[in-house]
């Protein structure tokens, strides 16, 4: 299994863009997209960096705009966030019936039947009267604007990652910790096989995204684990006993239990239905392999896997490491974290430290 010592990580990430050229890396989130272009000769901390407003979030203003002014829209385009999905709920109860293309419906449900359910039509094509809005998580020209304003060089590659629930018309949390369960058996916990060239079938935001990037795609909650594993104290700690890494991000908590370069276990919760004491308990029992997937479930969350048995010699994955923009939530329970620097582009160092796994 691949595997990187802290002193060669920043090596080998080195010895990739040499060899690719300026990387581009998208964490895209439900609140914020976090982006660094990583620029060969240069130091980590020089590399520019920006926090932008998720694409969703900008596609809902625009709904917006267009409702206020009485204009009902066709969605169009690509599969992606469905961070509007409440501006267009406000334009189906402003009685301006929204529509969507097939693969954009996809962005509100899997399933086409709960999408219309919702007061959205589906229809291949832009119903007279009606104002297209397109639909993706990167869009092109919009990158290339803003690197060229700020003259920055055209990336060689562009690595990005996004919350995929997978297609499951029973539902989001099912589609998800489906998917979650095939990668931990798959890859035996080898963070270096969580990078997707080709996403699965089910992974239909991520093949999406990977359409308009052309290159390598991941879930968010890899790019965080990865981000964790690309600092030097938590991959040090995580050879002598387990480690428990925390993405508390705006939407979801996500928590990975790593061991050896390994992750054994993946635990996933919405952020809003977790307060400090309830998320330490779920922690703890997640750290000894003692909480039930439906516990997870039963309560709200997406769910919980391991790989079993946990080792013994893990010893509870006690040390807890935390990114996110909510990590406040574990101030005095977890050490807080950030690569080179910037915790908010812990997700883009993550998605090359991937990167560099894999070329190793």
């Amino acid at each position: 299994m691949a595997e990187l010592s802290p002193a060669s990580a920043g090596d080998a990430v080195a010895r990739l863009l040499a060899a690719a050229g300026p990387i581009l890396s998208l964490d895209i989130g439900s609140g914020t997209q976090d982006v660094l272009l990583a620029l060969p000769g240069e130091r980590a901390e020089n590399w520019p960096r920006f926090v932008l407003p998720s694409p969703a979030l900008g596609i809902a203003d625009r709904i917006r705009r267009h409702t206020a002014a009485g204009r009902p829209v066709w969605l169009y385009g690509h599969n992606m966030g469905g961070g509007f999905a409440v501006a267009v709920q406000e334009q189906v109860a402003a009685g301006l019936a929204p529509a969507a293309s097939p693969d954009a419906a996809l962005a509100l449900h899997d399933n086409p039947e709960r999408v219309k359910a919702q007061g959205v039509s589906i229809t291949p094509s832009c119903p007279k009267g009606y104002t297209a809005v397109p639909l993706a998580d990167y869009e092109p020209g919009f990158w290339d604007g803003l690197l060229s304003a700020a003259g920055l060089p055209k990336p060689s590659l562009i690595v990005a990652a996004a919350q995929d629930h997978g297609h499951h018309p029973e539902g989001n949390r099912v589609g998800r910790f489906n998917l979650w369960r095939a990668l931990l058996t798959e890859t035996q916990g080898n963070p270096a096989r969580w990078l997707y060239d080709t996403p699965p079938a089910p992974c239909t935001r991520l093949n999406a995204l990977q359409q308009c990037t052309g290159g390598p795609v991941a879930d968010t909650a890899t790019a965080a684990v990865l981000g964790a594993l690309a600092a030097p104290e938590v991959a040090k700690r995580s050879q002598r006993q387990g480690v428990t890494v925390v993405n508390v991000g705006n939407s979801h908590v996500a928590a990975f239990l790593v061991f050896k370069g390994r992750i054994l276990g993946v635990y996933e919760h919405h952020t809003g239905m977790l307060d400090t004491d309830a998320l330490l308990f779920d922690l703890k029992e997640f750290g000894f392999g003692w909480l039930p997937d439906e516990q997870v479930r039963a309560k709200g969350g997406h769910g919980c896997a391991f790989l079993a048995p946990l080792p013994p010699e893990a010893e509870g994955f006690a040390p807890t490491f935390a990114v996110g923009p909510r990590r406040e939530m574990l101030l005095g329970h977890a050490q807080f974290i950030a690569p080179h620097g910037d915790m908010m582009i812990a997700g883009c160092h993550g998605l090359l430290h991937g990167l560099a796994l894999r070329e190793a």
